[in-house]
């Protein structure tokens, strides 16, 4: 499995995005599934629609229903947990679905995250453990 913030997940589908072609070209490097948050999730459908309208939503559905994308959901220990993250990280500052991928990554045990933000290479799991960020 392969963490997968909304960044790429735009650029997958959005072939006008200026990291489309580095995207295609490293998902097939990356082990399956995706796996990302529903916060991601919500993120990537929001901007698809500005971006590529329903088509394009659709296609982040198709993801979903071929299982390349999996929506890790969180339970109430992991949303405690996003909000010590969110005030840990104020100062960059961090937005929920950045935390909720932070936190998902500590439950799944995770260190590896397909993302474009350049934030991840300041978060860290478990408060000192840093990202393998990918690409």
């Amino acid at each position: 499995m392969t963490l997968c913030d909304a960044s790429p997940l735009i650029a997958l589908i959005n072939e006008a995005d200026k990291n489309h072609q580095r995207c295609v070209d490293i998902l097939s490097s990356l082990s399956d599934p995706l796996v990302t948050t529903c916060a991601c999730f919500t993120e990537a459908m929001y901007l698809l629609r500005r971006y590529g309208g329903w088509f394009a939503q659709q296609e982040l559905w198709g993801y979903v229903v071929d299982e390349i994308l999996v929506i890790h959901h969180h339970n109430s220990d992991e949303l405690k947990r996003m909000e010590t993250l969110m005030i840990q990280y104020q100062d960059v500052p961090m937005d929920l679905a950045d935390a909720s991928l932070v936190a998902m990554a500590e439950v799944l045990n995770q260190k590896q995250i397909f993302t474009l933000d350049s934030d991840f290479y300041i978060y860290r799991r478990y408060g000192n453990q840093p990202f393998e960020v990918v690409p």
